[in-house]
């Protein structure tokens, strides 16, 4: 049982550095071109197409399912400001971390609910095992070109990568063995993350992933919701 909860979690979590190979591979081996720079942005709002999915058909849902009004107000609310704080703090240091934050926000908190509902439905814990790594997929491919224009080497990047893979693994377990027993817990988790990843996306993700007199990227983010629509049904 343990183990198949390290696999499961060990397989949402290693996308992150997939996408983040995937990524340098696509940096260095493909020409410079307005194509390049379209399919990059249409990649962007993919990503950012499967981050809404997740905070609109899990995270925001399932807290609901446990909190009454007041908690879902208090804990979105606290997520929103405090990312909006952190986000003033790198826009100040001129860093370009927020695809990083959203990605985070949302693959923490799934993971741990993975952990939690490993235990009553392994079925659906394996299709939600699929769902967050197809998720971290394209949302890797984007930050790793993020910490790479704000100065971090691509040595260190794929290090934070494959460091942030076992966070998949982490979370699922204190899901599994801590947070179980408490819903309420988990709940405000998901709501909270919900307010960072609202902020982030309309903050920063979707202005960027927009390119003038390009419609494509638009569409890309109609295609990663999609795929949410999808996993999420599948499950």
């Amino acid at each position: 049982m343990l183990l198949k909860l390290i696999l499961f979690s060990g397989f949402a979590g290693i996308t992150v550095f997939v996408g983040g190979l995937l990524a340098n591979m696509f940096d260095h081996h493909v020409k410079d071109s307005p194509v390049k720079y379209e399919i990059t942005h249409t990649l962007m709002s993919f990503g950012a197409g499967i981050i809404l999915s997740a905070l609109a058909l899990v995270l925001v849902p399932k807290g609901m399912e446990t909190l009454n009004v007041w908690g879902v107000m208090g804990s979105f609310l606290v997520g929103a400001i405090l990312f909006m704080l952190i986000d003033r703090r790198l826009a100040k240091s001129g860093g370009q971390q927020a695809t990083l934050l959203a990605m985070m926000m949302d693959f923490v908190p799934e993971s741990i609910a993975l952990g939690a509902v490993f235990a009553i439905e392994p079925q659906m814990a394996a299709l939600l095992a699929v769902f967050i790594g197809l998720q971290n997929l394209p949302e890797s491919f984007n930050s790793f070109r993020d910490l790479v224009q704000s100065g971090f080497s691509v040595k260190k990047t794929l290090s934070i990568f494959f460091g942030l893979s076992f966070f998949g693994i982490i979370s699922a377990l204190i899901g599994h063995y801590l947070l179980s027993s408490y819903p309420d817990l988990t709940a405000h988790l998901m709501i909270f993350a919900s307010g960072g990843i609202l902020y982030l996306l309309i903050q920063d993700l979707i202005p960027e992933s927009k390119l003038d007199n390009h419609y494509l990227t638009s569409l890309g983010a109609c295609l990663g919701f999609l795929v949410g629509i999808i996993g999420e049904m599948l499950i």
